[in-house]
């Protein structure tokens, strides 16, 4: 079955707040494997011009990763997840992600496409911080398996 072309475009929700904490960054950093100390040691990263500990760029994946269940739990998508596979990866930055941002997410479908029987669905997560700037963006493209 094929994903409903017609929620191209759609816009969910926004996501709760979410609250960057000092050991999710570390923690997270050492799962992705990041060296940098700007990661680990506050003063570090304080001496480097921010707040606090920075995230590894691909921490972002962890908001996306919410604001993705919604569509992928949207009866009207018609997304079987047993067959979904990850197909790519991006992110665009105005700013990196430092331990105590309040951060939201909002998912926008911007395509849906069939090929050789399967579905290509892609999907822009904008995160903003509390103050509504935004923080990244990350686009992510998932392939939904058509049948065997």
């Amino acid at each position: 079955m094929a994903v409903n072309p017609a929620i191209q475009g759609r816009v969910y929700p926004p996501s709760a707040p979410y609250l960057v904490g000092r050991e999710k960054v570390r923690e997270f950093a050492r799962a992705v494997f990041a060296t940098d100390p700007i990661s680990f040691d506050p003063d570090v990263a304080v001496a480097a011009g921010y707040r606090d500990v920075v995230a590894p760029p691909t921490f972002g994946v962890l908001l996306q990763e919410h604001a993705l269940k919604q569509v992928i739990n949207d009866e009207e998508a018609g997304i079987d997840f047993t067959r979904v596979v990850h197909g790519d990866q991006r992110f665009r930055f105005t700013r990196p992600i430092v331990a105590g941002d309040e951060l939201t997410a909002i998912l926008t479908v911007t395509s849906v496409k069939s090929i050789g029987g399967h579905s290509m669905v892609t999907a822009d997560t904008a995160i903003s911080d509390g103050a509504g700037d935004h923080v990244v963006t990350a686009t992510s493209t998932i392939v939904v398996r058509g049948d065997e």
